[in-house]
This record gives structure tokens, sequence and C-alpha cells, in this order.
């Protein structure tokens, strides 16, 4: 076990008893710092497109034999964590994951993808300072094998690690290349290297599969490292998973303490709940329950920004207006209106993702593969499917989402049975005397476009809040857990038949601030071209907005 030695009068860090003795390990990345968890800041995030994700450090060197120091962890140190397991278990999606790093290793639906260890780090976001140095190995691809190979050529009255040692030792540990021979255990001698320089290591299981032999064996090996080995259950979400055989197996094995992971359709309480576990096998569990703080921390703080990236869209679409003259065809800027808040929306998305550091479609299938969020915005058929209601939905068609002075424009250009007769996709907009003396008429979006706009919003954020970083399913978006139907408005009559539970809020009742937003035209840089300007002013009503937004749909 990794517990402090007392009787280390020079710096209380002892070595490993056959720690010397372990060949090629990784070298202790404890005091590089990373800034992999650094964020941009709301503004940012609002106004900049930063497609280059900020990487952790991955190195697959090694060092030499005679500078190998182990030491037991101490208080203040980094864990240095070992993520073990058979091939195809999903190591390497974990740790994306846990990194929140698409681009993280190598991720294939194949055997023994991962050839090296290659390593990381998890630091405090506020300090840098390095809390856990993550080492993501090669699968293990014959445990049954070695241990016959182990029984046959080590004493089994030696201790684990020394057997082990005996092992890196012989030929068949150095690879079926250099040294003529049938076997070839070069890959898990890689994982056993690491295991010998690391403080404890986590095994991932995946769910899916039956309790094997080789299973039990590659248990076995691990144990002889002599440090904490806690499996972790990888694509728990399939509903062929064997949790409850493997976890009587793991009991045999003294293994009682296990957690669930999945690297696919993520929780974040698992995460939580992955290093509280780690955390009661250590003696001093310091580091961990910093790095749990400053996680809680940073995932709250990521969801506040992501409320207001969408608070600022809704406000900016709301009060984009543009003017026409009275004989003006509308239909021309109407489509310039729609494009410009489909492009709006887009860089919106597009926020979101690198938010939550989902970057480019190219390394990773992002949600803006799915249809739900491909969809036009002014399709008809959309806003049924969130049951915004529309009487006329061919007049919808031609003129959805345009806001305008119904009853006079409807008598200049003959279209007033069109669009008298569309209720959800058109607002009649009392223009002031003086517009009518002039002869101007503006045209917004309609509120029935702004609750759909919110509505798939917010579900984009819920999805992205539980999509794991080894995703590369577009379907794997999906969220199945999340539920519609509070509403922001301060009227609290949700039996009213208009409350429908699929949208934010009713598409007639929209939240104060976007009404206010209506009659702010400065505030959009959609209607002036200003886009920091705008941003500037439009700030605290975006604040106040998030705040209901949040209310709305609560996430731990």
């Amino acid at each position: 076990m990794n517990n402090e030695n007392n009787n280390n009068h020079e710096n209380n860090k002892p070595e490993s008893l056959f720690a010397d003795k372990a060949y090629e390990p990784t070298p202790d990345v404890s005091s590089t710092p990373s800034d992999n968890t650094l964020k941009p800041t709301v503004a940012q995030s609002i106004a900049i497109q930063d497609n280059q994700p900020v990487s952790t450090e991955a190195s697959a060197t090694t060092a030499p034999a005679s500078k190998m120091k182990k030491k037991t962890i101490a208080s203040g140190e980094p864990l240095k964590l070992a993520v073990v397991g058979h091939t195809n278990t999903g190591k390497t999606s974990i740790l994306r994951t846990l990194l929140r790093d698409v681009y993280f290793g190598e991720v294939k639906n194949e055997a023994a993808t991962t050839r090296h260890v290659e390593q990381a780090q998890l630091t405090d976001s506020r300090t840098g300072e390095v809390l856990v140095a993550l080492y993501d190995t090669p699968g293990l691809e014959d445990a049954s094998g070695l241990m016959d190979w182990l029984e046959d050529n080590t004493a089994s009255r030696r201790d684990g690690i020394e057997r082990l040692q005996q092992f890196l030792a012989a030929d068949v540990a150095q690879g079926a290349d250099s040294y003529d021979l049938p076997y070839d255990y070069s890959q898990e001698a890689k994982v056993i290297r690491q295991l010998l320089t690391s403080d404890m290591a986590i095994y991932v299981v995946d769910a899916r599969e039956p309790v094997l032999g080789k299973y039990k064996d590659e248990l076995a090996i691990l144990s002889w490292a002599a440090i904490p080995v806690m499996p972790v259950f990888n694509f728990t979400d399939s509903q062929n998973a064997n949790i409850d055989d493997w976890q009587t197996m793991l009991a045999r094995r003294n293994l009682h303490i296990s957690t669930r992971f999945d690297s696919v359709a993520f929780e974040f309480e698992d995460e939580m709940r992955l290093w509280k576990n780690l955390a009661t096998m250590l003696t001093h569990s310091e580091m961990l329950e910093q790095l749990m703080q400053r996680r809680t921390e940073d995932w709250a703080q990521l969801y506040d920004e992501a409320n207001i990236i969408i608070a600022d869209f809704l406000l900016n679409v709301a009060a984009f207006v543009r003017e026409i003259n009275e004989d003006d065809d509308p239909l021309p800027v109407l489509q310039q209106m729609q494009e410009a808040v489909r492009q709006s929306e887009r860089a919106m998305q597009h926020n979101l993702l690198n938010l939550y550091k989902f970057y480019d479609n190219a390394v990773a299938a992002t949600p803006l593969e799915l249809q739900a969020y491909q969809q036009d915005p002014f399709d008809p058929e959309l806003l049924k499917s969130y049951g915004i209601r529309t009487t006329s939905g061919a007049a919808a068609g031609a003129l959805l989402g345009l806001g305008i002075d119904a009853a006079a424009l409807g008598t200049t250009l003959g279209l007033g049975a069109a669009i008298g007769g569309i209720a959800g996709g058109l607002l009649s907009n009392t223009s002031s005397i003086a517009d009518r003396i002039t002869g101007v008429k503006r045209l917004y979006i309609d509120p029935a476009t702004l609750t759909l706009l919110a509505t798939r919003a917010l579900d984009l954020l819920t999805a992205l809040r539980h999509r794991g970083h080894a995703a590369t399913d577009a379907t794997q978006l999906l969220y199945k857990g999340s539920s519609l139907g509070t509403s922001l408005t301060d009227d609290s009559d949700h039996a009213d038949e208009d409350n429908n539970p699929i949208t934010v809020w009713p598409a007639h009742k929209l939240p104060s601030e976007l009404k206010k937003a209506r009659g702010k035209p400065q505030w959009s840089s959609l209607s002036s071209g200003k886009s920091e300007q705008a941003q500037l002013l439009r700030t605290d009503m975006a604040w106040s907005l998030s705040g209901k937004l949040q209310s709305y749909k609560r996430e731990s």
C-alpha cells in the first residue's frame, strides 16, 4: 500500500522496496505545469471563435532504469495514477473524458489501439499546480499466457513484485522482434513497468463483457504490483451490462471498492464518485480532495458561462429590427433577417461546443451533425414538433419569424388573408403614429421563433453536459434524462393549455428581458453591425436572463 513511511528522516518520501529494479519507467511529470483546464472568459466565448484546443501534455518517452525512482504518495505530492485493463475496454476513452480532451490518444473500435504509455496531467485551474499525473497504458493482450509463464518461470515463494521484476528482466518482456521467441509479452511488460512506478491504478472494465478467465488472470497479475487497484466500469449505459456478475467476481478477490464511469454517456456525479472512491484508498488524499473541489467549481462556472452565451444570443436576436418603406416588398428583407439569425445561432452553437471542448468535426462527431440542430429554425414543421401552433402552415412558411404591422402590410401588399391567419408565425406589431405617418414598417423576429431558439439552445447545452469526450457517434449526443416544462415567466398558471411542456416558456409569454430587447435595436449587432458596442449594451440583461435560464433547467 502507498502509506507514508515515518522512518525516512531525509524527505519523508520513502522509495518503494523494489522500485530500483523496474525498467523503462514513464518519467515523472509532477513538476511540469499544465494549462489544459484554463477557460476563456464569457466575452471571449461570445465574441471569438477559438477552434484550437488546449491539449494536455502527452509523452511516451522513457527514462533510464538507473534514474527511475518510485516514491509513495505523501502529503502535497501529485497522485501517479495508471489506467490499465484489457484491450479495447475504453481506457483512452475514459482519459479523454476526464481530461475534457477529444485529442488525447487514439480511440478506435479495434483492439490494441494504444501501443505505448502516454501521460497527461490534471491541474488546479487557478494555480496550475499538478494534482494528478495520469498514465494511459497499452491493453493487456494475453494475461493468461503471461500467468502461465510466471507460474513456470518464477518462484511462488517470492513476493509479487519480485516475480514481476524477474519477468521484466526476461527476454519475453523485450519483444519477439528482437528475440526469436514464440511468446511476446512486451505489451504486458509496458503495463507492469508503469504499475511499479505508480501510486495506484484504475482497472477499466467493459461492463458489456462477461466475466472470463483472462480477466481474473489480469487482476491477479495487477495485485502483485502491491498498489491499490480500483475497478471502473465503462459503457454502463448499455443494456447488456453485466455489472452484478463482475462485482461478485471482484469481491472474491478483495476488490470491494469500484465505481461506474461511462466515457460516452457522461455524468459529472460519476466523475466525482470516481475521485472520492480513489481518495478512500489513500493515506494522503489532499490532492484528490483539492481536485474534486476545483473541478466542481469549474463545472458550475462552465454552466454559468454557457447560459450567458445563450442569453446573449437570444437578446441579440430579439433586438434585431429592420425598417422598410410602406410600399417595399418585405420578403427580400425577411430572407436576409432569417439568414442572419441562422448564422448567429450557428455561432452560438460553436461557442458552446468550444466552451465544453468539443472542437471540430474532423476529430469527433459534434451535435451539429444531428438533424435536430441542423433543421431550419424557420421551418413551420419544426415549430409544430415543439408544440408551437400556427393556424396556417403555408403562410407561416412564407413569412415565418417576421413580426410586422400585419394590418398595414396586408392592405398594401394584398397579403391580409394570409397574414391574418397566422397566430404563431407572426406577431401583429402596432407601429407608432409617427411610423404610420412616415410610412415606415418595422420587421423583427417573432416570439414563436425566439421560443424555439431558446428551447433548442438549452437542449444543446444539456446534451453537451452529458456527452463524454470519447463519443464518436453523433446520436450519442441525445440525453435521455432531459425533461422540459418549467416556465421562466412570472405567470405561475401552469395549467394553461398554452403552457406547452416542450418549450421553455409559452410562445406568447416571453421573459421580460426579451420583451425589453424588442424595443432596443441598438442592442443587436444584427441590426447595427457594431458587435462590441451592442454586446456591452445588453450585458446586464444577459446576466439577468441567464439567471432565469438556469432556474428553468437547473443541473448540478
